[in-house]
């Protein structure tokens, strides 16, 4: 299955062709900071929201119309393929998800299921119903997870600081290792599928917790898996956006795993980034989070120089270096979409 082309200012970045000006949009673009959707979220659970598909359509599609961004990100949770592979998952509030039959041993590999994708139909018919919507006026991009993070999530039963148990596993029993993370990209390439047949127009790969390993175990433990992944994504036809946290000192190799677009979080300069990785990929990015905290002319000065560093060169996507925080005044937000449309190189 190959797609039709769309045309748009994100997609032709993505494929690095020029743009009139710099397309824009910024992960976790829907969510706590906009009081519309903590009305809704008063009402309703995380896991609620994302399989309801009437409420997971209407929170993508708010700051779409609100901040009048490039490109719309399905509302939806990376962990959302562990349900149908076996695992219970819950979010406890202040703490984040939660994996009740965390996967520790031969056994609990084994008895990962891998045929029931289709469970997660609720997210197709969402893109479908914010497609509907847009009437193409900008693309959808959807998501998934990336192997070593989901796997670490599978493991550590939620999020961790030091990952000890998910490095275990992948030191002491690396056949057991590999036979987890192949699973995992045999769920999440056809869920990846699944959401451009019902028209997203770009997958995003998160790597949320690559950051937790070297170079070399990157190389060894993770890299394989994310390429695999990657590959079978391409295969549709729609750019893949590549985005690892905390990966600046590997920067080179996570572009090797593969993507249309790398992400680049704020650690590490946007054009070193670039550069580093010979121009060829679209880069994405990568703008401090917090920076949006700063005072209008600080803010416009810090934009305005990441615009600078990526210079006429086509390819390059406005977006943070992570994702909004929930205190971030949506003002400050729209503000910057403004400060990147009016800027000329």
């Amino acid at each position: 299955m190959r797609v039709a082309p769309m045309t748009s200012r994100f997609l032709d970045a993505c494929r690095r062709r020029p743009t009139d000006v710099r397309p824009v949009w910024f992960m976790r673009q829907a969510g706590r900071y906009m009081k519309e959707y903590r009305q809704i979220r008063d009402r309703h659970g995380i896991l609620e929201i994302c399989k309801r598909p009437d409420l997971a359509s209407t929170v993508t599609l708010q700051p779409v119309e609100m901040l009048d961004v490039d490109a719309a990100i399905i509302f939806a949770d990376l962990l959302l393929p562990v349900e149908p592979m076996g695992l219970k998952l819950r979010y406890e509030k202040g703490e984040g998800p939660k994996i009740a039959n965390p996967v520790r041993t031969t056994d609990d590999v084994d008895s990962l299921s891998t045929g029931d994708t289709d469970d997660l139909g609720y997210v197709g018919e969402a893109i479908q119903q914010v497609v509907r919507a847009l009437g193409g006026k900008v693309p959808v991009i959807g998501f998934v997870g990336a192997p070593f993070t989901m796997a670490s999530y599978m493991i550590e039963g939620g999020a961790s600081r030091t990952f000890i148990r998910t490095k275990k596993l992948m030191y002491s029993d690396e056949t057991l290792w590999r036979r987890l993370m192949g699973k995992i990209v045999d769920v999440l390439a056809p869920f990846a599928h699944m959401q451009v047949s019902s028209g997203a127009r770009a997958i995003q790969v998160f790597d949320s917790w690559v950051g937790a390993l070297g170079s070399d175990d990157y190389v060894r433990y993770a890299a394989p898996y994310s390429r695999a992944l990657i590959e079978r994504i391409r295969s549709t036809g729609v750019p893949v956006i590549h985005f690892g946290t905390g990966a600046s000192g590997f920067f080179r190799e996570l572009h090797a795993a593969g993507g249309d677009v790398m992400g680049v979080d704020w650690r590490i300069n946007i054009d070193q980034a670039w550069m580093d990785i010979s121009y060829r990929s679209a880069i994405q990015g990568n703008l401090d989070p917090v920076a949006l905290f700063a005072p209008l002319p600080e803010l416009r000065a810090k934009v305005h120089e990441l615009l600078k560093r990526t210079g006429t060169r086509p390819g390059h996507i406005f977006n943070l270096g992570h994702g909004i925080l929930p205190e971030t005044p949506v003002d400050n937000v729209k503000a910057v979409v403004e400060m990147v449309r009016e800027f000329r190189p």
